[in-house]
C-alpha cells in the first residue's frame, strides 16, 4: 500500500530551537505583526483597557508555548469571546466601566481554574458533544455581534449600549453624527483588508491598515479624548509597561451572574480551543497531533495569570496560527518569539501604538466578524444539509435572542429533535452501541449497532485512540441506522491520519439514504431493528 511521505518531523525542546530558530524567528516576527493590532482591537471591543490583549498575548506565547501540548497554534485574545467578556464588564460593573472590568478579571481567573480541572481530568474531547453545525453556528453569530457592535467605531460615533438591540437600535443616530476623517480611515482599512490578500505579500494586510491609518490620523490630527473631547479616536496605554496591570475583585463572587460569566468564559473559550487547535493541527505539513487535554490545561494555567495581571482570556487563535503555518513556523518556538516580541514593543515603543487608530482596529474586527458569517458560510453549511442549515440558523438566532450559552443549547437541541424525528432511538441519543473484534494481527472490525451520533460518539473516539496508529480498521455500517454529519466528519478525519501513519482503512455498508450530495452528509443505513 502506498504510504504518503511526510518531512522530517522538526524536533521539539531546546533541540528544536537550535535546529529551527531561523524559521520560527521570522514566523514569530510575522505573527507579531498580526497579533499587535488584533490583541488591541479585542481589548478595546471587549470593555477592557487596549493593553489587556497585549499582556495576554505576551503571557500566552512566553509562558503557554512552553508547557501547551500543541506545535504551531498561537495563543492570545481572540474575537470569539469578545461578545461573552463585553457582556460580563456591563453585567458585573453596573455601569462601572472599571469596576466591571475588575470582576469580569476575577470571573476569568475562576474561569480558567476550572479549564486547567477539565484538562487534568481529560475532558477536552467532550468538545465532540458540540455538532459542528452548532459550533460553526456560534461563530457566525459572534461575527454579526461584533460588525454591529464595532459599526459605531468605524463611524466615530460614541455609543453606549447594554445590548445588540440597543446596538442596533443606535445605528441611525451614529449615521447622523459621524465623523468624516474617521469614516475615511474606516473606509480605507475595510478596502485594503479586501484587496490586499489578491496581492499574495508577505507583508500582512493588518500591518497596511495600521501604518496607512497612522498617516491619517496625523493629518487629520485626531487625539485622545479630553475634557473638551470625550470621544476618543486612539488606542489609549500608559507610556509605563508596569501601569497596565490591574488585578481582580473577587467581592461579586458569590453572585449568580459572576457563576453566569466564569460558565460562559470557560466554556466558550475551552470549546475555541479545542476547534482551533484541532483545526490547526490539519494544517501542519508534518501532521502531528496535539494533545488537546494538555492543550487545554496550559491554557487554562496561562489564563489564570493573565487574569492575575490584567489580561482578557486566551484561546488558540486560527487566524495567527494559519500566519504562522504560511510563514514557516517549526515547533511553538515561533508562539514564543512572537510573545517576546510583544513585550518589546509594548516595553519600549509605547508611543507608537498611542498613534492607532481606533477606527483601525474596528475595520480589522469588522472584517473578521464577516469572514465568520459570510455567505459562504452559509452555503457551505447548506451543501452538507439541510438539517445542517436548520441547526445553524437556530444557533445563531438564539445567541443574537439571549446568550451565548442559550444559543449553543438551543442548536443542540434542535439538533437532537432531528435525530429523533429521523428514528433514531432516544435510548440510542446519548448512547452508542458497538463492538470491537480482532481478525488478524493488526486488523480490528468496529461493527456499529443503532446510530452513531454527536452526541453518543465519545465512548467510539476513546476506544478508536487506545488502537495502534498502523493497524488497519474495518469500519462495518452494515447494521448502523442513523450516522450524523458530525460522525462522518470524525471518521473522514480519522481515515486521513490512520492512513498518513501507515495504517489502513475500510468502511463495510450500504448506504440506503444521504441527506443532500455531500460527501460528509447525514445517512441511513438501515432500519434499527434492536430491541
Amino acid at each position: 500500500m502506498y504510504k504518503p511521505s511526510l518531512p522530517m518531523t522538526p524536533k521539539t525542546g531546546l533541540e528544536g530551537l537550535k535546529e529551527n530558530w531561523s524559521y520560527d524567528l521570522l514566523s514569530g516576527f510575522m505573527v507579531f505583526l498580526v497579533a499587535l493590532p488584533l490583541s488591541l482591537g479585542i481589548s478595546v471591543a471587549s470593555g477592557f483597557p487596549p493593553s489587556a490583549g497585549i499582556i495576554t498575548a505576551i503571557i500566552g506565547g512566553l509562558l503557554v508555548s512552553r508547557i501547551n501540548g500543541s506545535f504551531l497554534t498561537i495563543n492570545g485574545p481572540a474575537a470569539g469571546l469578545i461578545v461573552v467578556i463585553l457582556a460580563s464588564v456591563q453585567t458585573l460593573g453596573e455601569g462601572d466601566a472599571m469596576a466591571g472590568y475588575r470582576y469580569t478579571l476575577a470571573a476569568i481567573v475562576v474561569a480558567s481554574i476550572i479549564q486547567v480541572i477539565l484538562g487534568i481530568t481529560k475532558m477536552g474531547q467532550l468538545s465532540s458533544f458540540f455538532p459542528t453545525s452548532v459550533a460553526h453556528g456560534m461563530l457566525a453569530a459572534i461575527g454579526i455581534i461584533i460588525i454591529i457592535t464595532q459599526t459605531h467605531v468605524m463611524l466615530g460615533a460614541n455609543v453606549e449600549s447594554r445590548n445588540l438591540f440597543s446596538n442596533i437600535s443606535q445605528i441611525p443616530h451614529s449615521l447622523i453624527h459621524m465623523k468624516p476623517d474617521i469614516i475615511l480611515i474606516s473606509f480605507l482599512s475595510l478596502l485594503i483588508l479586501t484587496i490586499w490578500p489578491l496581492i499574495n505579500s508577505r507583508i500582512p494586510s493588518a500591518v497596511i491598515v495600521i501604518l496607512i491609518g497612522i498617516l491619517f490620523a496625523e493629518h487629520f490630527n485626531l487625539t485622545q479624548s479630553t475634557d473638551v473631547s470625550p470621544v476618543n479616536y486612539l488606542v489609549a496605554i500608559p507610556d509605563n509597561f508596569l501601569a497596565n496591570f490591574y488585578f481582580p475583585d473577587f467581592t461579586k463572587i458569590t453572585r449568580l451572574s459572576f457563576w453566569g460569566s466564569v460558565l460562559s468564559i470557560s466554556l466558550i473559550g475551552s470549546l475555541e480551543t479545542i476547534l482551533v487547535t484541532s483545526a490547526v493541527d490539519k494544517l501542519d505539513p508534518y501532521r502531528r497531533n496535539s494533545n488537546l487535554d494538555r492543550d487545554l490545561t496550559a491554557i487554562g494555567i496561562g489564563n489564570i495569570v493573565a487574569g492575575l495581571l490584567g489580561g482578557l482570556p486566551m484561546i488558540a487563535e486560527i487566524i495567527r496560527s494559519s500566519t504562522n503555518i504560511n510563514n514557516g513556523a517549526k515547533t511553538a518556538w515561533s508562539n514564543f518569539f512572537h510573545g517576546l516580541i510583544l513585550l518589546f514593543f509594548v516595553v519600549f515603543l509605547s508611543s507608537f501604538i498611542q498613534k492607532i487608530p481606533l477606527a483601525c482596529l474596528a475595520a480589522l474586527l469588522v472584517y473578521t466578524g464577516y469572514r465568520l458569517t459570510s455567505p459562504k458560510t452559509f452555503d457551505n453549511i447548506k451543501k452538507i444539509g439541510k438539517d445542517q442549515l436548520l441547526s445553524f440558523v437556530a444557533t445563531i438566532i438564539g445567541v443574537l435572542a439571549t446568550d451565548l450559552l442559550t444559543g449553543v443549547a438551543i442548536g443542540i437541541f434542535v439538533e437532537l429533535v432531528i435525530n429523533l424525528t429521523r428514528g433514531v432511538w432516544p435510548s440510542n441519543l446519548f448512547k452508542i452501541h458497538f463492538t470491537i473484534s480482532q481478525q488478524a494481527n493488526n486488523t480490528f472490525v468496529i461493527k456499529l449497532l443503532g446510530s452513531a451520533l454527536f452526541s453518543n460518539i465519545l465512548p467510539l473516539k476513546t476506544a478508536l485512540a487506545k488502537l495502534s496508529p498502523g493497524d488497519k480498521i474495518i469500519f462495518d455500517l452494515t447494521d448502523g441506522y442513523l450516522v450524523d454529519h458530525s460522525v462522518m466528519e470524525f471518521l473522514a478525519n480519522f481515515k486521513r491520519q490512520l492512513e498518513e501513519q501507515g495504517g489502513q482503512y475500510q468502511q463495510v455498508g450500504n448506504t440506503i439514504k444521504t441527506f443532500s450530495d455531500h460527501t460528509l452528509a447525514a445517512r441511513l443505513m438501515t432500519a434499527d431493528e434492536r430491541k
